[in-house]
């Protein structure tokens, strides 16, 4: 590999990941001492493109990078042939067909085992439900008030209730030991005295 590919591929690690960098494609040095060096691109989603690096080389100098760029090769920015739905569907479908035998050939090995530990949480399960039926007795209105277990925060969080017409709450009473209206006053004034 010569000099300025080895900075070429250099100067390219310092911008993108090393898994980014695909093999040398081509080096073409013009008259001028400028070398341009193309590398194919690993990156997903990017086919057809090349890393392209402008590297400088004068007689008795180190070679010195001009630029590092990505660019678009002859096909790169040209969509690719349509395939209908119908025919991208059943690729689909084929491929999720495969990786669901792929998976229940892997997973026939670990089926007992996990069959066995389903069965045991399944009966830890059923005698937990037999005890809890046993604390809540026969009758299934055996006191309990489910409303009082809840917190307010709880009741303020629940929906209303769809259909039913909220009553209107009764207007609170007023307090006995504040200030009463002058008529109130002279009504009880009166009730004494004729006491």
């Amino acid at each position: 590999m010569s000099t300025t590919v080895e900075v070429a591929r250099a100067a390219l690690l310092e911008i993108t990941a090393e898994a980014d960098v695909g093999a040398l494609v081509s080096e073409q040095i013009d008259d001028d001492g400028v070398s341009t060096i193309q590398f194919a691109s690993s990156m997903l989603g990017y086919p057809d493109w090349f890393w392209t690096v402008s590297v400088a080389q004068l007689p008795g100098e180190e070679p010195t990078v001009l630029e590092a760029e990505l660019l678009p090769g002859e096909g790169a920015l040209i969509a690719p042939d349509w395939v209908p739905w119908a025919d991208r569907l059943e690729d689909y479908k084929a491929a999720q067909a495969a990786i669901a035998a792929g998976e229940l050939a892997a997973g026939d090995a670990d089926d007992d085992v996990d069959d066995d530990a389903d069965d045991d949480a399944d009966d830890d399960a059923d005698d937990d439900d037999e005890h809890d039926d046993d604390d809540l007795g026969d009758d299934p209105d055996d006191g309990i008030d489910f409303e009082s277990e809840l917190e307010s925060d709880d009741l303020a969080l629940m929906p209303p209730a769809v259909g039913v017409d909220e009553q209107d709450e009764p207007d609170a009473e007023p307090d006995q030991d504040g200030p009463e209206p002058p008529a109130a006053a002279v009504r009880k004034q009166r009730r004494k005295k004729d006491q």
